[in-house]
């Protein structure tokens, strides 16, 4: 599935609400809220903060995916292209950070004799 499909489904999604896209301050509100949420996960998982005996698992994949769904509802709001935007964002890191850190040797043209 390509973005614009994604931004398509969520835009009809949306748009059989009334209320229809919230203010771009309310979905950074709601961006940060979901963040958090992803980092509390995050912490007990990997962190030094554990969950409670009682708590339940968390779903970071999940997580993950509440995030994407403000961001393609904050783009959609804008009238932004994601698919160009992602596109135009790969090649300023295609050209600032082609060199930043140190690339994996190609294992196929190792010689296996040295």
């Amino acid at each position: 599935m390509d973005i614009k499909d994604w931004q398509k489904q969520v835009d009809d999604w949306i748009a059989q609400f009334e209320e229809g896209y919230w203010q771009p301050a309310s979905m950074m509100l709601r961006l940060t809220e979901e963040v958090g949420e992803l980092a509390r996960e995050v912490n007990h998982r990997y962190g030094q903060k554990p969950k409670k005996p009682t708590e339940p698992e968390g779903d970071l994949a999940l997580e993950m995916a509440d995030i994407l769904f403000i961001i393609i509802s904050m783009a959609n709001s804008l009238n932004i292209d994601l698919e160009d935007a992602f596109s135009r964002m790969m090649e300023k890191y295609r050209v600032r950070d082609s060199n930043r850190w140190t690339k994996k040797q190609d294992v196929s043209s190792v010689d296996p004799s040295n």
